[in-house]
């Protein structure tokens, strides 16, 4: 698993020498210029960057430098800023695309299926193979992890919307506008995971009510087994190979046992 706290930093994160107020202006611009209609060779250039960097970041983590994301995508790092003024407005990105992605197989999963551990164990599958797991925000592995004699479940939200948010709400400035900026994307942050954790926390309910979940699994697990089953192998065959033969063993240690 390459997700790590060294290589998140959040858009609005404080930085000396007034980085934090460029990152979370760079936030801002980036999500107005998502509502700009673009030219057919820039929104070509845009997919083929965020493709890129979903591919880089998943193989290498989020420590990966910019150039490698502009030579996967075949396009010049210059191209790459213009899209995306700094890094780390490209990492909130595709945490935050990835994250939905997770939270909508999860939706999936517990609005199509009765059984408590089909829906649970259709989650896994579904999100190991798409890969997500290795492009989650370190943040929501670790408070979504309960601590011993803790139930782990939905309620862990709380604790990403605590600790998520203070470092953001941290900027210094004389601007309330750019204050404003980092509180929203603070609370853009918040209400991904959090209705990530949400639902992963309903299915993880349902499963342990049912007597088929180990009543010591939190949310916190079952989204450490997304991001541990999915190993990034340069052969595809042999990587969807090994994701499935390593989820199965992690499913038999998830169920309870008489």
């Amino acid at each position: 698993m390459h997700v790590q706290d060294t290589h998140w930093a959040s858009a609005a994160a404080v930085a000396p020498g007034g980085k934090a107020m460029s990152a979370a202006v760079g936030s801002g611009r980036a999500d107005a210029a998502r509502t700009t209609p673009l030219r057919v060779d820039a929104q070509r250039n845009l997919e083929h960057v965020l493709r890129a960097a979903r591919e880089v970041f998943g193989e290498l983590g989020y420590g990966a430098p910019m150039e490698d994301v502009a030579r996967r995508a075949r396009v010049g790092v210059g191209t790459v800023y213009r899209r995306f003024p700094s890094k780390d407005v490209l990492v909130r990105r595709i945490a935050e695309e990835e994250t939905a992605r997770l939270t909508e197989q999860a939706r999936a999963a517990l609005g199509q299926e009765d059984e408590p551990w089909s829906a649970l164990s259709r989650f896994l599958r579904t999100s190991v193979a798409s890969g997500a797991g290795r492009l989650l925000p370190p943040q929501v592995l670790r408070v979504g992890s309960a601590a011993p004699g803790e139930s782990g479940t939905a309620g862990d939200a709380v604790g990403l919307v605590g600790e998520a948010r203070v470092p953001q709400q941290r900027v210094q400035s004389g601007s309330g506008e750019l204050r404003l900026v980092a509180q929203e994307a603070a609370v853009a942050d918040d209400a991904g995971a959090g209705a990530l954790l949400d639902v992963v926390g309903q299915l993880v309910d349902r499963a342990r009510a049912a007597g088929e979940l180990r009543t010591d699994v939190s949310v916190g697990d079952v989204l450490l087994v997304i991001a541990t089953a999915a190993p990034s192998l340069p052969d595809a065959a042999q990587q969807a190979a090994a994701s499935a033969r390593l989820l199965d063993i992690l499913l038999e240690g998830l169920r309870s046992r008489p």
